[in-house]
């Protein structure tokens, strides 16, 4: 069994800067692939980004290429995604995600990953 918990959300100025982080604890590490998604107010969730579970693949939604990043440092079990140049419409719940995958695997739809986080809350203030 996987549980993860994300961190580092929070109130943030347009144009500001956050952190997320997600703590995976059970068995984890290269062979999951990990991923964000986000959730806006009474919409489905979408995906952000996605890793491989050897963190050399990465796929990055279009709206937010350029802005955010996602890396993972699979010794402390952690995913990241840096937000950076943050919107008003990037306001959302974020959520990590991972699943077993190999380490090359990456999934963008949100069926393919088996945990989940609890969520946590950015919001970009304008």
């Amino acid at each position: 069994q996987v549980q993860l918990v994300e961190s580092g959300g929070g109130l943030v100025q347009a144009g500001g800067s956050l952190r997320l982080s997600c703590a995976a604890s059970g068995r984890t590490g290269s062979s999951y692939a990990m991923a964000w998604f986000r959730q806006f107010l009474g919409k489905e969730r979408e995906f952000v980004a996605a890793i491989s579970g050897g963190g050399l693949n990465t796929r990055t939604r279009d709206s937010v290429k350029g802005r955010f990043t996602i890396s993972r440092d699979n010794a402390k079990s952690t995913l990241y995604l840096q937000m950076n140049s943050l919107k008003s419409e990037d306001t959302a719940v974020y959520y990590c995600a991972a699943t077993r995958g190999g380490p090359y695997a990456t999934y963008l739809e949100a069926p393919a990953y088996d945990y989940w986080g609890q969520g946590t809350q950015v919001t970009v203030s304008s």
